[in-house]
């Protein structure tokens, strides 16, 4: 699926009308997958080597680190550590100076991307500028995310979308600054760069409009979310029209009177169910760079001419406003 999504994005670079030549092979470079041949010429603990480095693509890293079915080097990446029978406050303390040690080994030593960030049991995933890879530890690989025997529609739209989330952050507001191999640098044409920035001015002005119990989103602060948001829903699409071509329609579910195209999307907007207190919900839209819940599954899907066109939003309803704000 992550091969399927990168190639849909790749594709989709080739569309864009406001990117230059230029940025598009460099952004082109920054995503290919290492396998092909390339068309132009908290407590980060894990041992060393376990991947060889690929300075071309974003790589990939899923499920958990192969380290830890191997008793000889899981023993040696936590050699050092002292774990007491009868103190959790003690083996604590232990284990955050140990941390504290492991990370200081790293300065000034080029960075280890085989490092996770994440335990394999958080249900979460992340995008790391610094290395260029995307990691999906196994606790998302789960329902609603992802299941062996969902229709291929609810995985594309569940995982699938995630999975296009995290790529898309290579080229949000701020990992778009990084280049392939994760180094810091202007690598942006100043004509693409000046359209990127129309369009994701679109953007913050869309979300700063929601509020929750009449307080604003913060726009700006949730910017490159919302990007992701929105370029992963597309990718993640994209991926599974491609993946119909070539496999044909599947059957559909009974009795819900739903294509599987209209499914993709309720998939998507299902993963995002929540409830949250009046508390919650306003330390949300003062610290999380992301956008409430409700508004990640009704600002992406506007912004979704496919969505549109599968579920007959009429022109000027609230799911069509007739402006869509789109980046990638």
């Amino acid at each position: 699926m992550i091969s399927e999504i990168r190639t849909a994005f790749e594709v989709s670079l080739d569309q864009l009308d406001w990117m230059d030549e230029k940025t598009r092979q460099a952004a082109k470079e920054k995503v290919r997958d290492p396998q092909e041949t390339p068309l132009v010429s908290p407590s980060p603990i894990s041992p060393p080597g376990l991947l060889p480095m690929q300075a071309d693509a974003i790589y990939d890293m899923i499920g958990f680190p192969d380290f830890i079915l191997d008793n000889k080097e899981l023993d040696d990446v936590y050699d050092g550590y002292e774990v007491s029978e009868d103190s959790f406050f003690q083996n604590m303390l232990n284990f955050y100076n140990f941390s504290a040690k492991v990370m200081a080994d790293q300065l000034r030593k080029p960075p280890n991307r085989d490092q996770w960030s994440m335990t394999p049991q958080t249900v979460n995933a992340y995008y790391l500028p610094t290395k260029n890879g995307i990691v999906f530890p196994a606790g998302i690989l789960q329902a609603p995310f992802y299941a062996r025997n969902h229709p291929k529609a609810l995985n594309f739209g569940g995982i699938g979308v995630v999975m296009g989330h995290e790529l898309t952050h290579a080229f949000d507001d701020q990992g778009r600054e990084y280049d392939k191999e994760g180094n810091l640098r202007p690598w942006w044409q100043n004509s693409s760069l000046e359209a990127f920035k129309n369009r994701t001015a679109c953007m913050t002005e869309q979300y700063g409009r929601y509020t929750v119990h009449r307080e604003n989103v913060n726009g700006r602060q949730t910017l490159g979310e919302n990007i992701a948001d929105n370029g992963g829903l597309k990718a993640a699409y994209n991926a599974y029209k491609s993946w119909l071509q070539k496999n044909g329609e599947e059957k559909q579910l009974p009795a819900l009177g739903l294509s599987n195209h209209q499914l993709f999307f309720v998939g998507f907007a299902q993963v995002w169910c929540s409830v949250r207190t009046p508390e919650s919900s306003h330390e949300g839209l003062v610290t999380d760079p992301h956008s409430p819940d409700k508004y990640r599954v009704i600002g992406t899907l506007s912004n979704s001419r496919d969505f549109v066109q599968h579920f007959g939003c009429p022109l000027g309803s609230p799911m069509n406003p007739g402006k869509h704000c789109e980046v990638w």
